[in-house]
């Protein structure tokens, strides 16, 4: 599946534009600024299409269900994100014109924890589960979660680290590339 190589160097495209962005003191408007959101946008594209495929080869389920609900909630919180910005960048002369422009987006009540503070955490929440599920159903190697985890977690630590993230990303979606769907489970059906 081309998406689990692709999502993961777009997220590294995007990483590698906003530390360019910044080679200037501040981040945004510019050409870096908007290369880096749309990579990002298109990634979240291609994740919405691995989180439907992670479900699928987990066998479907409660878990592997409930972390693609998570994943697909926090890809659609995160391309709401993305979109504002790309927008308050395209309408902003500078970096100090974007300010307001944000402040007034958050000032809508529900937006700051829908669009930026909790609903696109559950993008990693869910693709960790999924991941985590693969390996707890030992269809992809334990270190493979462990790397998903560490991706999602790196961010937090810095953004400037979110390069490495994807190179991580990469990495554990190796084994995902040998997978296919999970056969489903069929019970013996009892002479009684």
């Amino acid at each position: 599946m081309k998406s689990l190589v692709v999502a993961p160097v777009l997220v590294g495209a995007y990483g590698v534009a906003r530390i360019a962005d910044g080679f200037d003191g501040s981040r945004g408007p510019g050409l870096a600024w908007t290369l880096g959101h749309l990579c990002f946008l298109a990634a979240l594209v291609l994740f919405v299409q691995i989180f439907g495929r992670l479900r699928t080869m987990a066998g479907g389920g409660v878990t592997a269900t409930a972390g693609y609900a998570a994943g697909l909630a926090g890809a659609l919180a995160l391309a709401a994100q993305f979109t504002i910005d790309i927008v308050v960048g395209l309408l902003s002369a500078d970096h100090d014109a974007m300010g307001p422009r944000f402040d007034a987006v958050k000032a809508i009540p529900g937006v700051d924890p829908v669009v930026y503070t909790v609903v696109p955490l559950l993008f990693y929440v869910g693709m960790v589960v999924l991941v985590a599920r693969l390996a707890a159903g030992r269809r992809v190697p334990w270190w493979s979660a462990v790397l998903v985890l560490t991706q999602a977690v790196l961010p937090l630590v810095s953004k400037d680290l979110i390069p490495l993230g994807a190179a991580l990303l990469l990495l554990a979606f190796v084994p995902l590339l040998r997978l296919r769907a999970a056969e489903p489970v069929v019970l013996a059906r009892s002479p009684f």
